[in-house]
């Protein structure tokens, strides 16, 4: 049975959620894959302690541009097993004296396509952070390179190994929600406007700027405790190191979208969006705002339904009872409510039938199913299947959320050939699908 009959069956499909559960403290063969990882943060630590917890995981290796998260990521790995992985700066030095097996690549997002490519090419598997690039054309060359080298690689769209996505993913698809003919994902948070503008800081000690924007433009350094400032957490309100919102939780939810549909990518995307509460973006030597929107919207075309995305940074949501994110399936027979922490509810159109529910089974810290999707990481690479979270299906999702930026900055729609991964008859926009790298680096192809 190959990947795509086996993710057809929806008896398969519980299977995998069964499997992942089971195999998280991994099949103690003796095999131990000699790990690294490139971006020690706080997400990257998550990773790195589900690679350690499966007990098939030698970590050889640590990355990272500033030493205060080396320092965190060794103390942990110390703390929690007798690995003594040797530090770097460089990713390139690290594959070359480690010759890692595996790498973990949990960087800002500007940052995720060359050391995917420069790992899968050395021969490495890699587990790869969503969204899997800044740029179009970054995915399209990640995509090229983990082909011609064989090698798995993994997204961490881990929503695709929650139990409640799981069979939420196999009511939808039994039809017992009947044909659906739109769909709504929504981020809604609160907050307040105008944004304040952050001082610029010195650099602390231990952090390399320079090779923290790398390919990227060099911004002022600025950063604080509220995830405000660019490093550590804020970035992904910066669109010179990330897409806002839309990159950063709109790729879960659409790969989550195309999963269940089997869709592969819109025909059209509009956005619209803007900062009327946060004001216009402030950048100068000695200040600086976010510039990411705070509100975006974006109509998806798809062959055989619509999509509406939502998200905006003021307001809250107080509507929609304690989960301010989530997804609608609005189709004949009843709404299905898929959430993150609030598990799935079926609301059907006959009222006399009951509601259904499914709550969440969520690991901590942050809730997340790292665990399952790394079984199914290793699990892949013991057999030489795909992953289910292939690099290509995060490559298709990321390009939704890209797509919609694009159409954004632009300001009109956009027609997208899916099969040639190109906009059709707009040379402009075609030209958003890259982006110039800083001197010293050079954009994959």
């Amino acid at each position: 049975m190959n990947r795509r009959d086996f993710l057809h069956s929806s008896t398969a499909a519980s299977a995998l959620a069964a499997f992942s559960i089971k195999s998280s403290g991994a099949e103690k063969s003796g095999r131990r894959y000699r790990t690294a990882i490139v971006g020690c943060g706080w997400w990257g630590g998550n990773i790195l302690g589900e690679a350690m917890a499966s007990g098939q995981c030698e970590v050889v290796g640590l990355c990272d541009v500033d030493e205060r998260q080396l320092d965190a990521t060794a103390a942990k790995v110390a703390g929690v097993s007798s690995d003594t992985p040797r530090r770097y700066r460089d990713y390139r030095e690290l594959l070359a004296k480690e010759k890692p097996e595996i790498v973990i690549v949990a960087t800002p997002d500007h940052w995720h396509a060359l050391p995917t490519i420069a790992a899968v090419n050395a021969g490495a598997h890699v587990y790869v952070e969503k969204p899997i690039a800044h740029t179009i054309g970054e995915g399209q060359a990640m995509l090229r390179a983990a082909r011609n080298a064989n090698r798995v690689v993994q997204v961490g769209t881990h929503r695709r190994t929650s139990a409640h996505t799981v069979s939420a993913r196999e009511f939808i698809r039994s039809g017992k929600v009947g044909t659906i003919g739109m769909m709504r994902c929504f981020v809604n948070s609160g907050g307040i406007g105008p944004e304040q503008p952050l001082p610029t800081q010195p650099i602390p000690a231990g952090l390399d700027w320079d090779a923290w924007c790398g390919p990227a433009p060099v911004r002022p350094f600025n950063g604080t405790a509220n995830n405000r400032g660019i490093h550590p957490r804020g970035f992904r309100q910066y669109l010179d190191y990330a897409n806002g919102t839309l990159g950063d939780w709109g790729i879960h939810w659409f790969d989550q979208l195309l999963w269940i549909t089997e869709e592969k990518w819109p025909r059209r995307v509009f956005s619209t969006g803007g900062r009327p509460v946060k004001g216009p973006p402030v950048l100068t030597p000695n200040e600086q705002t976010t510039d990411a929107p705070d509100h975006q919207l974006v109509t998806f075309e798809f062959e055989k339904f619509s999509v509406a995305w939502e998200s905006r940074a003021f307001a809250g949501n107080p509507v929609d009872k304690g989960e301010n994110v989530g997804c609608y399936f609005y189709g004949t027979k009843g709404v299905f409510r898929l959430g993150w922490r609030g598990g799935w509810t079926f609301h059907p159109v006959n009222e006399k039938e009951p509601v259904l529910h499914e709550d969440a089974k969520l690991h901590k810290p942050d809730d997340q199913n790292i665990r399952e999707l790394w079984a199914d990481f290793l699990a892949a690479i013991r057999t030489g299947r795909r992953p289910i979270s292939d690099i290509e299906e995060g490559h298709r999702a990321t390009n939704c959320s890209l797509l919609g930026m694009i159409s954004l900055k632009l300001g009109r729609s956009v027609e997208w050939d899916g099969a040639k991964e190109t906009i059709v008859g707009d040379l402009e926009a075609n030209k958003l699908l890259r982006r110039a790298y800083r001197k010293g680096w050079e954009y994959p192809v």
